[in-house]
Parts: structure tokens; sequence; C-alpha cells
């Protein structure tokens, strides 16, 4: 009974089944989390990013799209508003929030680090 134990006992232990080939087993699932993190998570992170700083800065004369599909030109934008008015068709102005929004087609506002001046 006892040799039928013993190989199985050394096979265990004869793959070397330490710490390191726990580690390397493991390895492969850290580099697939890392490529879908560069290639995925973080450029969408960046796109938000992106969006909200195109909504903080909405002005007038910007053309929109909301997220329902409209596309709009703000008319009125307050910093300290969550509400924006957007002329939809002629003489027609709605009332969208700010979050709502889900494209700057056209911005107006200047880029802050503009520093080439026409000569």
């Amino acid at each position: 009974m006892s040799n039928f134990l013993i190989p199985a006992a050394y096979a265990q232990t004869a793959g070397g089944g330490g710490v390191g080939s726990s580690l390397v087993s493991f390895l492969p699932i850290v580099a697939v989390f890392g490529i879908m993190y560069f290639l995925m998570i973080r450029p969408q992170q960046q796109k938000q990013k992106q969006l909200q700083n195109e909504l903080k800065a909405l002005r007038r004369g910007d053309r929109i799209v909301t997220s329902g599909g409209i596309i709009g030109i703000v008319q009125k934008a307050r910093d300290d508003s969550q509400e924006i008015e957007v002329e939809i068709a002629p003489n027609v102005r709605v009332m969208v929030l700010r979050n709502t929004v889900s494209t700057v087609l056209t911005s107006t506002a200047k880029p802050a680090n503009d520093t080439a001046q026409a000569k």
C-alpha cells in the first residue's frame, strides 16, 4: 500500500511545484489584464475626461449632439448651472442638461494653451 502512495508524492514534488511555478502560471493573467487596460480601459477614460473638459467649456455657438441624437447650437450656457439652452431648429429652443451632451461637434472656445499668434 505504501508503494502506491510514493509515486504520487514523488510526482507532486518532482515538478518543482514551489512558489516560482505558481508565479509563472499567474503571469499570463496579469499580462492579459495589462493589455486590456492599455487597449480598452485607459483610452475610454481619456475620452471621458476630454468630454468632461469640453462640457465645462461649452459656450454660445457650439454645435452639440445630445445623447438622444438631437443636434443643436448652444444659445445660453452658464458655468454655475447644469442646464444649457440649445436651439434645435430656427426659433425652437430647448433646455437640456449638460451631462446629456454626448459630443461637441464644433467649439467656439479658444484652447487654453494657444500660444501661436498670427503675424
